[in-house]
């Protein structure tokens, strides 16, 4: 079931709708800004989904030899070349260049199911607000970038580019497929379209590609398992997972209504024999995700409709500049 801009009936994509029910390309092209200093692979925070376990899951981008050269001091002695020293009879270091593309898939899923929130914006507006912030953090670092975008009915797929047109078109595809959707939608959730967006991502993604999956991860099953662990075996892939906090901690005070696009039901979720079920339901279903996903090795990025989606990226990746900031000013002893 999906909930109709929250209070069930429909709603006209307007300016006041955009960044909270509906997107367009000119918001997710305003949030260029907001990606710079973010990286997809820094120095992990502590609280990083990158931390722990999860520390190797993204390789980086790939180093190319570059020469050898005479040894100078502050040089990693880590990359001293001994064969080559020992022959010549003087130390000798490899240098190397860190390569400079890496191509970049954002796999966004804007479904019917996705339309729908208690708090700040739809998940489908997150997923979306993920995306853009993931095309203009790989656009930024030199990387070519693409998508793989899927409603109920379709999916588009466009091949990685380093372009500013093939980003205008990423975004009016997914302004077109968002602005679809609303609450009187006869449209129900097509569940198998996860995995055939993921498939069409197999099609694209040969090997060392960064691929981002911005999802609710209905229909999730064995197949997206498998799936993703082919995909994770050349690539480096995240599970953005987008939720919202009504499912974790239901009202008390209040009826929630809740709308299939004809249909209208009133839950009384005040009264426990209501509450209690569908609290268990929602929090089973998003623990049954998170094992699927931990299952095929993928790390997990999870992304609440409750708060600005920049905020969480920052807080789940870190920002390079502004670590690179800190280290200096600590240098310098200020």
């Amino acid at each position: 079931m999906n909930q109709g801009a929250r209070s069930g009936t429909t709603v006209d994509a307007g300016a006041d709708t955009i960044g909270s029910v509906y997107v367009d390309a000119a918001h997710l092209a305003k949030l260029e800004f907001q990606a710079r200093g973010l990286s997809f692979v820094p120095p992990a925070p502590v609280r990083s989904i990158l931390a722990g376990a999860h520390a190797s899951r993204l390789r980086g981008r790939g180093l190319n030899f570059e020469e050898i050269r005479a040894y100078l001091p502050g040089d990693d002695v880590r990359h001293l070349d001994w064969r080559a020293s020992l022959r010549l009879g003087k130390p000798l270091v490899r240098t190397y260049t860190e390569e400079r593309d890496r191509p970049l898939l954002m796999v966004v899923d804007q479904r019917i199911g996705m339309f729908f929130g208690s708090r700040r914006a739809f998940k489908s507006v997150v997923a979306a607000e993920l995306a853009a912030l993931g095309i203009w953090m790989g656009f930024q670092a030199g990387d070519r970038v693409g998508g793989v975008l899927f409603d109920d009915t379709q999916t588009v797929r466009l091949r990685p580019l380093r372009s500013r047109t093939r980003i205008k078109t990423i975004f009016g595809v997914i302004e077109r497929m968002n602005r679809a959707m609303n609450a009187q939608s006869a449209a129900r959730t097509a569940y198998g379209q996860l995995d055939a967006a993921l498939e069409g991502v197999l099609q694209i993604a040969s090997h060392d590609y960064l691929i981002c999956v911005a999802s609710d991860f209905a229909g999730a099953g064995e197949r997206t398992q498998k799936l993703l662990r082919q995909l994770s075996a050349h690539n480096d892939v995240v599970a953005a997972m987008i939720y919202d906090p009504l499912w974790q901690h239901m009202p008390v005070q209040r009826a929630l209504v809740v709308s299939e696009g004809h249909l209208q039901v009133e839950l009384r979720i005040q009264n426990e024999r209501v509450r209690a079920p569908l609290t268990s339901l929602f929090e089973g279903r998003t623990a049954e995700v998170a094992q699927l996903l931990a299952a095929s090795g993928v790390p997990l990025m999870p992304v609440s409709t409750a708060e600005p989606t920049v905020e969480q990226v920052r807080r789940l990746f870190g920002e390079r500049a502004s670590r690179a900031s800190r280290n200096a000013l600590h240098g310098s002893g200020l």
